[in-house]
């Protein structure tokens, strides 16, 4: 049987359903309109300000001055919604702030005029707003000089930090996996074929080409020979092997040293004792400096038959091609090119490993870690070079 309490906690319930629902049918938007006649402001609030109403709705020109009366008879409820509008208004008038007296509140509610003046008798704080300052040349110039400095000191620890590990090696202390040198080695050599190929190929077929059509209007385009293999054996092959190498390689070092680095492997490998210079940096140091050479010493004899694939096409034999090459290259000419394949090696594997050592614990910092990795070894490659070539200048080579 129903006890008699039910039906009046039902009918209660139902009640105050319908008077909720009842309530936010009526309720109206909140909304601001602005008046003026002759010299005097008026701010007309209505509606329903609250937070988690609907935004409000701003009618009429926004003066430049506080308001000198304000109209709240549409107003019905409101929440701190409405304080912080109207003291947002505040701080935006200039005339506001320099008044030494209180702005006009003619014609608030007493409960809002009461938050009101609380909130403006306490004066903003001057540190509080967000001042963008007028950057300096100079400390702009001082930033970028010190990042340049950090940048080359960074480099020379990491630099001799490889050293000690190769100190290591040469003493028998150094730890890593054979495996991973092997595995490196055939990433940096064989599997690095096809693209070198290519593109020595190609350098050769262009140098052939260019020297062609300069030489045939001299009679002398047997010279296309001595053009493509000098060119190729001391400049040409070495630095566009390594170029690919640094895009190729050296960003691949930065992105899986970077990885490591994201994952915490690396701090892992510090926990187990070993060092992460001797069981990273190491083998692919050592794999890079081995494969180096040999992919040089390979792009210059697949650049050399480029040209002699241009030679043929436009008249020279093959066989007269290859002794006017062999006429042209002497050992130390061909040495060249070998001997800086060993310091382009060095710099590809140095800057790779030494960015994704230092990338940080996110998978955009591995992004730019790899970038940055694959544009300091071109520049290092190209400063080197230039550096090679003014010696061997100075040298008579």
């Amino acid at each position: 049987m129903m006890s008699p309490s039910k039906p009046l906690l039902v009918s209660r319930s139902v009640l105050a359903n319908s008077a909720a629902v009842s309530e936010r049918a009526d309720a109206t938007p909140p909304s601001a309109s602005w008046t003026q006649e002759g010299a005097v402001v008026t701010l007309i609030l209505a509606g329903v300000w609250n937070r988690e109403g609907p935004e409000a709705k701003i009618e009429g020109t926004t003066p430049t001055q506080w308001p000198d009366h304000f109209q709240t008879e549409g107003l019905k409820s409101f929440d701190s919604t409405l304080p912080a509008f109207l003291l947002s208004l505040f701080r935006e008038f200039p005339s506001g702030e320099a008044e030494v007296e209180p702005p006009s509140l003619e014609g608030l509610p007493d409960n809002l005029r009461g938050l009101m003046e609380l909130a403006l008798a306490v004066p903003e704080r001057s540190e509080a707003k967000t001042r963008s300052a007028a950057p300096s040349e100079l400390k702009a110039l001082g930033k970028i000089t010190l990042g340049i400095w950090a940048g080359i000191l960074g480099m020379a620890e990491f630099v001799g930090e490889s050293l000690l590990s190769v100190g290591r090696l040469l003493t028998g202390r150094a730890r890593f996996r054979r495996s991973d040198l092997w595995m490196t080695i055939q990433e940096c050599g064989i599997e690095a074929l096809p693209i070198v190929s290519l593109i020595s190929f190609l350098i050769g077929l262009i140098l052939a080409f260019v020297g062609n059509v300069q030489l045939t209007n001299f009679g002398a385009n047997i010279f296309v020979a001595d053009l493509v293999g000098i060119a190729m054996v001391r400049e040409m092959g070495v630095v566009m092997t390594g170029i690919i190498m640094s895009g190729r390689t050296g960003a691949a070092f930065a992105a899986h040293l970077g990885s490591m680095k994201a994952n915490e492997e690396i701090d892992a490998l510090r926990t187990f004792g070993l060092n992460p210079f001797d069981f990273l940096v190491l083998p692919r140091l050592l794999a890079l400096l081995l494969m180096m050479p040999v992919l040089t010493v390979y792009a210059n004899i697949i650049g050399i038959l480029g040209g002699m694939l241009v030679g043929a096409v436009v008249g020279i034999p093959p066989v007269l091609y290859w002794n006017e090459t062999l006429l042209a290259i002497n050992l130390t000419t061909a040495s060249l090119g070998v001997l800086k394949s060993f310091f382009f090696a060095a710099a590809i594997a140095i800057s790779g490993c030494m960015q994704g050592m230092n990338a940080g614990n996110s998978s955009a910092a591995v992004g730019q870690a790899t970038t940055r990795a694959v544009v300091i070894s071109i520049t290092a490659i190209i400063i080197l070079d230039s550096a090679f070539a003014a010696i061997f200048t100075l040298l008579e080579i």
